[in-house]
């Protein structure tokens, strides 16, 4: 019961951090912003997937998270590359 409402209760928290992380990612007012934005994006998607992989006792979400977790890291440097040099690629 005490679990059940714990794992309610984050996943509308989670939930929430989602939707402010996507009002930041549209309305930020510098590009950096934005890109702290996205990396929250990751972040909050992460939890939400574990989260439900808790919920349902499947470990195939774990491997999910870890796979967005990498996806997520090489979109942040390569966004920030972007923003000091104009390239991705040297």
């Amino acid at each position: 019961m005490i679990f059940d409402a714990a794992i309610s209760l984050s996943f509308f928290l989670i939930l929430l951090a989602l939707v402010f992380s996507f009002y930041r990612l549209v309305k930020g007012p510098s590009m950096p912003d934005r890109i702290l934005a996205l990396d929250t994006l990751y972040i909050n998607t992460i939890a939400l997937i574990i989260l439900l992989g808790i919920y349902l006792g499947s470990v195939l979400y774990f491997e999910a998270a870890l796979f967005i977790a990498v996806m997520g890291f090489v979109g942040t440097v390569a966004l920030s590359r972007f923003i000091l040099r104009g390239d991705i690629m040297e």
